[in-house]
């Protein structure tokens, strides 16, 4: 009898915990640690803060708020330094964050195609676009996150690269022989120029001006006015080397393939959302921060289309250099730089130079 009980007890337990609501047994809160090694000056971090964490939010809520991420957000370098939130979300230090592919050449090298193929276009949402649709089409460039254990969100194109100097800056002549702050491989943009690259970040591009470790450095406008360069490198060339893919938000592959799969599709809808605003915020603030920067004592000059010919046509052919390098290491570098020009031209943008020819 007593074990008739037990057993009855048993069945009436099971079916206890199989009539609760799906839901309910699953609901969660997931704590997240997200990372950047800038600080929220910048507006791949704010956007970060200030976009895509409220909209998680706001979108698990509308959901029936059965999970919960409780974030915690580490900017500035408090977890990981620029240059290191690759690394911190491959190990599971932090869980999310944004990666700076512009500083993982090595790991990351098809993800630099925009910073190996110079004078390309200004136009942000080329730049975002195009790298989507490269995304689809390549399955290499998707492995660059997989290979290190993060699943790829949605990525940040910078509004385009001009030089901000000590030196009046109105031809490609005029950087022969001067220090220039050059991070990753926007070194490449200085060669056969004269310019003498010097390896740096937008964090120590102030300072590096004023002490005098550099004359000047290569960058775009949004960031040059957000930490104030031009009060040290008052001359501003735009020489519109082109807008840049620099990075995106990554997510530990071993955190995100725990939630389930309204929550996956939540993280990656919203950070195709990312995109999109991230690219509205730098074109509207790009032109702004020109704005900014005149009224701050800035002059500024705009390198004429023959003046970009003849800069493009003193590099080596660093683009298909490029390609070629990364063929021979069993990457597909010349699908990458065919996809990105063919991408350009069918745009309409005239490029200053066909590297791939």
């Amino acid at each position: 009898m007593k074990l008739l009980k037990n057993a009855l007890l048993i069945v009436v337990m099971v079916s206890l915990i199989f009539s609760l609501p799906v839901g309910s047994a699953l609901a969660k809160n997931y704590k997240l640690t997200v990372v950047a090694g800038h600080p929220p000056i910048f507006l791949w971090v704010t956007l970060c803060r200030d976009f895509f964490i409220p909209e998680v939010d706001k979108r698990l809520l509308e959901a029936g708020g059965k999970h919960k991420i409780v974030w915690n957000q580490a900017y500035g370098g408090t977890v990981a330094k620029i240059g290191g939130a690759l690394e911190a979300i491959e190990e599971g230090i932090a869980d999310m964050g944004f990666v700076g592919t512009i500083f993982e050449a090595p790991k990351m090298p098809l993800h630099n195609v925009t910073y190996m193929t110079p004078f390309g276009s200004e136009n942000i949402f080329y730049v975002v676009d195009i790298m989507a649709e490269l995304h689809s089409k390549i399955p290499a460039l998707a492995q660059e996150w997989t290979n290190h254990n993060q699943i790829y969100l949605g990525g940040a194109a910078l509004d385009t690269y001009g030089i901000l100097t000590d030196f009046p800056v109105n031809t490609v002549d005029d950087v022969d022989g001067h220090k220039i702050a050059a991070p990753g491989p926007s070194a490449n943009w200085l060669k056969g120029t004269g310019g003498v690259p010097v390896a740096s970040n937008l964090n120590e591009y102030y300072n590096g001006i004023k002490t005098g470790v550099f004359q000047g450095t290569l960058t775009f406008m949004t960031a040059a006015m957000a930490i104030k360069v031009y009060e040290v490198a008052p001359n501003i060339c735009m020489v519109n080397f082109g807008s840049q893919f620099a990075g995106g938000l990554s997510i530990n592959k071993d955190i995100f393939d725990s939630f389930p799969p309204e929550v996956q599709k939540i993280f990656m809808d919203v950070g195709r959302e990312y995109d999109r605003k991230l690219a509205e915020a730098q074109a509207a603030r790009a032109g702004k921060a020109m704005e900014i920067m005149k009224k701050g004592g800035a002059k500024v000059t705009y390198l004429s289309e023959a003046e970009r010919k003849r800069w493009a046509g003193k590099l080596p052919n660093v683009p298909m250099d490029w390609a070629q390098a990364m063929e021979k290491k069993g990457l597909p570098g010349k699908a990458m730089l065919k996809g990105y020009l063919d991408g350009l031209r069918a745009r309409g943008v005239k490029l200053a130079r066909d590297w791939d020819q």
